[in-house]
Formats: C-alpha cells, structure tokens, sequence
C-alpha cells in the first residue's frame, strides 16, 4: 500500500498533472489520453482476481489510487473511478464464460466498461425506471435512455439495467443487467457537452434503440438488475467517490495552506494571524475524519466484514466534510479565488460533482437511520436484506477458489 500510494503520486504529477490544462480549456472535449495511460498502469483491474490478470489487490489499493489521483485531477479520479464501478457487477454477477471472455480485457486495460442506470426524468429512482427490454423469443429488444453515464464516450462495453417484467412487479423482480456492445445497433452516445467541473470526464447521455441482446448476454439473471445495480453501487460507487473527495478534500487544505503562508500581513504573513490558524486547524480536523472514514471503511471491506453503514458514511460524510472545507478554501482566498484558471477555483467545481451519485447525502442518512433503527428492533422498521458488504464478502464470484 505504501509502494501504491507513492507510485500512483509518481504517475499524477509526472503523466496527470501535465494534461490538466488542457482539459479545463476545453470543457465539452473527452479527454481519452488519461484513460490509456492509467489502463497502461493496469489500474482498471486492481480488484480484479490474478488468475484473468489483475492486481486483486483490493479496496484500500483502490481507494489509495482514487485519492492520490484526486488530488491532481478529479477527472482523472472519475475516470478510473467509474470504469470500476461495472467491474464490480461483472465479478459478482458474471458467468464463468463471461469472466473468461472480458475479465483479462479489462485488467489488462483494452476493455473499459461503463454502467447505465440513472434515467432523465427519475434520476435515481430505480423502481421509476422506464427503459425496458422485451423478449420476441429469440432475443431482448433494448430501448431506453440513460444519463449521466460515467465515462459514456470511452467504455467499449456497457451494463445497462432495464425493466423487464410487466407493471406491478416488485422493483427488486423488475429488473434485469444488459452487456452491450457500445458499438451495436441501436446505441446512440450523444455529443458531450460541458459540466460544471470534471471537464475532461465524460458522464454524459446514451439511447438505445431496439438493441438485440442474446440471452447469454445478461448480467446475472433475468430479474436481478437491481441486485446488480445495488450492489455495485454500494460496494465500488461510495468508496470510491468517498476517495475522490477526500484527493480534492486534500487539494483545497494543501492549496490553502500555501496561499495564506505566502500572503504578507503586518510584516508577517495572513497564516500567521490566530483567526485564521483556527480555520486552519478546523480544515484539518475535517481532512484526518474524512480519511479515518474512507479507509476504515475499505478496509472493512477486504476483511470482509460488514460494513454497509461505514460506506454510507465515508461517501456521505466525506463529501459533507469536503464541501465545509472548499467553502472555507474559497473565502479564505478572498477574491482571488473567483478567478478562473486558479487551481482552487477547479478544485471546487469538482467538488460539487460527489454529492448526487451512489446516493445524495438524504440517502445517506435514510440508510443510516434504518441500520439503527433495524439494531434496537425498532417495530416500524422492516428487516433489510443482508448487508451487501456480506454478502459479497471475502471473495468475489470470479475468484477460482470459490
């Protein structure tokens, strides 16, 4: 882990650090380098199992590369971070054919996979959702539209969940995961136009159109897409977004830090005056927590433990403690830190870009309240499922050992 975290701050200065400009000056452009060179580095497989090829070094590993990253780019960060996300449902979800045909493609970088579940008008709704697929006997006729696709115009494959029962069906029989082809009939990737931050990053919008899909082409089984979609959520979307604003968390304390020690005041310097080593001091504070709190949770996770309540908190906490402490960076850089082109200035668009996915901070909380209220038996409370943490403990499907 210590090798890792210095490699991968080796690789954001010398290869990240340099193509960051560009992707700011020009917001609606994809940027594919950054994806190349960290599939170079293998990164796409970190947890996926050596026997296809991977590193299967775990959570910790991955978290370590999304933050280290973070704290350079948070483009980069989105990049790696959500072409994991699909390699969560593949190894827990994926046949052994499946494993054998894409799991040494994505460890070894030549196949990036992207997971399309947020629809325009429900958002993260998943019971709302309407693109749907229909068996003419032969195959599935996929149609629908999905937004905000993480890395929508890079991924070569991409899990799509649809409904595939009739209405009134519960949500959790309703659905089923898709392998498709980002190359197939039917797949529409529209244009990509700028967001607020994570310029570079493409999370943009796909149509499918009547796509055929083989039936050995489903994730999982028919009826399993909100296991899929769930699960990969919250075992990979919320550590890894804890892990993204944590690296740009880090960047505002560091580029603050160095603003006000630079900055002169009564023949001292602005960091030496007590008001603003006490905001200081409270950024800090905000920083160590948010730490404690992505790591103690991924290291749950590769014990194996469950730990579904500390990844709502590290995801939901985290971006909390991110966002205090990028408000403070941005006032305490007074009007400088409006000017665009300031490195804070982008550290703090992208902040705003962590708190909807894998579950707005509400959702966070709503988990939370249910995990306690669950613990002390209270008699409103429905028993949950297992924790996902559990239930994909230890080892994923893919594992030969299992």
């Amino acid at each position: 882990h210590h090798a890792l975290w210095e490699d991968a701050d080796d690789f954001a200065a010398a290869e990240v650090l340099p193509l960051v400009d560009r992707m700011e000056s020009q917001p609606s452009r994809v940027d594919r380098t950054t994806a190349r060179l960290l599939a170079g580095r293998r990164w796409f497989g970190v947890t996926v199992p050596t026997a296809f090829g991977g590193m299967h070094a775990g959570h910790v590993a991955k978290t370590i590369l999304i933050h280290r990253l973070a704290r350079v780019s948070g483009a980069a960060a989105a990049i790696l971070q959500a072409g994991l996300i699909p390699v969560a449902a593949l190894l827990h979800y994926g046949t052994p054919d499946q494993h054998t045909a894409l799991l040494p493609a994505v460890a070894d970088g030549s196949l990036l996979m992207s997971i399309a579940v947020t629809e325009p008008d429900q958002g993260g709704h998943i019971g709302a959702m309407t693109t749907s697929a229909e068996w003419d006997g032969t195959a599935w006729l996929l149609s629908g539209i999905k937004v905000h696709v993480g890395n929508s115009h890079l991924a070569h494959q991409h899990i799509v969940v649809a409904r595939t029962a009739p209405p009134g069906t519960r949500t959790s029989k309703a659905l089923t995961a898709f392998l498709v082809a980002a190359d197939q009939k039917g797949v529409h990737v529209h244009r990509y136009t700028s967001r607020l931050g994570l310029h570079g990053f493409s999370f943009g919008t796909i149509t499918f159109d009547r796509v055929r899909i083989p039936p050995h082409h489903i994730l999982g089984e028919v009826g399993q897409g909100f296991d899929v979609a769930q699960s990969s959520s919250i075992l990979y979307g919320r550590p890894n977004l804890a892990a993204v604003s944590l690296g740009l968390h880090e960047a505002a304390l560091t580029l603050t830090t160095q603003y006000v020690s630079s900055r002169p005041r009564y023949g001292k310097t602005v960091a030496d005056l007590a008001v603003i080593r006490n905001r200081l001091g409270q950024m800090n504070a905000r920083l160590l927590m948010a730490q404690i709190l992505a790591y103690h949770a991924a290291d749950m996770l590769d014990r194996g433990l469950p730990c579904d309540a500390e990844l709502c908190a590290a995801k939901g906490l985290g971006h909390e403690l991110a966002a205090e402490t990028g408000r403070d960076a941005m006032e305490l850089h007074g009007a400088n830190a409006l000017t665009e082109g300031r490195t804070l200035e982008r550290v703090w668009r992208d902040m705003q870009t962590t708190y909807a996915p894998a579950g707005t901070g509400e959702v966070q909380r709503i988990r939370l309240a249910q995990a306690l209220l669950h613990e002390h038996g209270h008699p409103d409370h429905h028993t949950p499922h297992t924790q996902w943490s559990a239930r994909h403990a230890h080892h994923p499907r893919a594992d030969p050992a299992t």
